[in-house]
């Protein structure tokens, strides 16, 4: 992308000055007065501001994005040079947001001749233009094409250029208002492909055989159901039952079911006794032999609780997962943040509510904090699991959402913060009745054997993991060595059994970290398969199959 118009602002002061007035693209104000970064990581630079506080950045590609004192942001031109030509062309810009080329010319013209004959009342703006675009090379277009020009810029906003409050996490608004297509149309898109060359008999091995087609295929199916797609709802079928138990699964077999014939039962059962899992996830199902009315009976039930044929009711990490298989990284991670930034914001507003904070509900935080960890941003994943650690009441819970906080602090490169959440930690072990009385009624003795599980284990673990990579900050010496004798006295205080896998796994690694685990002690998966609320004291069980 052109910076041409760039350059020559920052050769000629004349030009330069011009920009800045009347035109407010001041090169002396792009100190834009707060941290922010794009969702992305990509690389952003700020190059010129207005005298509202507003600041233009430059970003990777090219692309300019303005963003106000307000918190709202927007793409504006696609390199600097297009956004001079918006500026100059329409000195009114702010005004025009909610206008698009569909308005039609002559409402346009209208709303850019009322707003310029406002700011001629106060100064030229004419000569200056016909000089500005003179002297940068930029060509003179109609206010209708420069509001084509800034409505196909401001639509490219998100998801690739969500910008970010680089402290808090949160995201900026959308410059305009727009509407947007909902996320679940832009992921159902190839699904829908496949799903009509599918229904015209070709490329049911390839759409069958890939795993992300397959289930795009399926979730349109879901949403457009046809009398004549059984056989190739069977086929996708067997195909899915390949992957275990998965929500597309257990939807190809309500869609199968639907359709209420007996010749499916055995199809049916064969892929529900595949494994442990889907004989759980489908659970219910009639065997074979049993009436039609029966299966088509089971189907419904499960379609009306799980699945329905509008997309709009699906939940948003449906559309999030899906995304994320097809590569749409970004698109997913706008959602997400978006999501998290509505549970933030009702969290403010009801902060001076007490009891509205118990009542809250966080179900959504976990699933957040892992969405954000598959697509590999700590940064997002970190800022939901500290909020989602202070609405925990039960003892284990709390200790549990403590150690995930201090393995993403860890993983973030926040030692300081990781250390004091592990102080935190050790503080509520010591607690006799595991800190009752925070929203829960009598003693809580959740923790009563955490010695002898793998909760034990991953805390002493993490104790060790922050020591080694804190001890890189030489600020934070005397802290790595309260960490580092932590670790020891909790190693020292666990079961015989469950100390020795963990002198064995500090023994076997160089870079020690808990694998993986998760807020809900049910969720939470080492390398050696056991629970973490399992009795180490005893020699440890092989591992058993999820119920999904």
């Amino acid at each position: 992308m052109s910076d041409h118009a760039l350059r020559l602002l920052r050769e000629q002061p004349h030009l330069a000055e011009l920009a800045a007035f009347p035109f407010n693209f001041d090169l002396a104000r792009a100190d834009h007065g707060e941290a922010v970064r794009l969702a992305s990581g990509g690389p952003l630079e700020a190059v010129a501001g207005d005298d509202t506080g507003g600041t233009y950045f430059v970003c990777g590609d090219g692309s300019v994005l303005y963003a106000d004192s307000e918190g709202s942001a927007g793409i504006i031109g696609n390199s600097v040079d297009e956004a001079l030509e918006v500026l100059v062309g329409l000195p009114g810009w702010h005004d025009y947001l909610g206008l698009a080329p569909a308005d039609g010319e002559e409402k346009i013209r209208a709303a850019v001749a009322e707003t310029e004959e406002e700011i001629r009342e106060y100064h030229g703006i004419d000569d200056e233009r016909t000089e500005l675009r003179a002297g940068l090379g930029l060509p003179e277009r109609s206010p209708v094409e420069l509001i084509g020009l800034l409505h196909a810029a401001l639509l490219r906003t998100e998801p690739d250029f969500l910008l970010l409050n680089a402290e808090e996490g949160g995201a900026h608004d959308l410059l305009d208002r727009h509407p947007r297509p909902p996320l679940w149309e832009a992921v159902l898109a190839r699904g829908r492909t496949d799903l009509t060359l599918l229904r015209e008999g070709s490329a049911w091995d390839e759409v069958a055989g890939d795993r992300a087609r397959r289930a795009l295929a399926l979730r349109a199916a879901q949403f457009d159901r046809r009398e004549g797609d059984l056989p190739l709802l069977r086929h996708l079928l067997r195909h899915e039952a390949e992957a275990s138990m998965t929500d597309e699964l257990r939807l190809a077999a309500v869609l199968v079911g639907l359709h209420g014939h007996a010749e499916d039962l055995p199809l049916l059962y064969e892929v529900r006794e595949t494994g442990f899992d889907t004989w759980c996830g489908l659970g219910g199902m009639p065997e074979p032999g049993a009436d039609p009315a029966e299966l088509r009976s089971w189907a419904r039930g499960l379609d009306d609780s799980l699945f329905g044929t509008d997309p709009a009711d699906e939940p948003l990490f449906t559309w999030t997962g899906l995304a994320h298989e097809q590569g749409l990284v970004a698109l997913a991670r706008a959602a997400l943040i978006r999501r998290l930034d509505d549970i933030d914001f009702r969290a403010y507003r009801d902060a001076q509510d007490s009891k509205a904070i118990e009542r809250r509900d966080a179900s959504q935080l976990s699933p957040l904090v892992h969405e954000f960890e598959e697509l590999g941003d700590t940064f997002q994943a970190l800022r939901a699991q500290r909020m989602y650690v202070p609405l925990q009441t039960r003892a284990w819970d709390r200790v549990s959402a403590l150690l995930r906080l201090a393995r993403l602090e860890r993983e973030e490169g926040r030692f300081g913060a990781a250390i004091r959440t592990l102080t935190s930690l050790r503080d509520t072990l010591a607690e006799p009745d595991g800190g009752a009385g925070i929203g829960d009624s009598g003693s809580d003795n959740s923790l009563g054997h955490w010695q002898r599980t793998n909760l034990g284990a991953y805390i002493v673990e993490e104790h060790y993991a922050v020591a080694r990579t804190a001890a890189t900050d030489t600020a934070l010496a005397d802290e790595v060595r309260a960490v580092t004798v932590a670790a020891g006295e909790l190693l020292a205080r666990l079961s015989g059994t469950a100390r020795a896998n963990v002198e064995r796994h500090l023994a076997g690694t160089t870079d020690t970290h808990t694998d993986t685990y998760t807020d809900t002690h049910t969720d939470i998966h080492t390398d050696t398969g056991a629970n973490p609320d399992a009795d180490l004291s005893a020699e440890p069980t092989p591992p058993q199959p999820s119920a999904g």
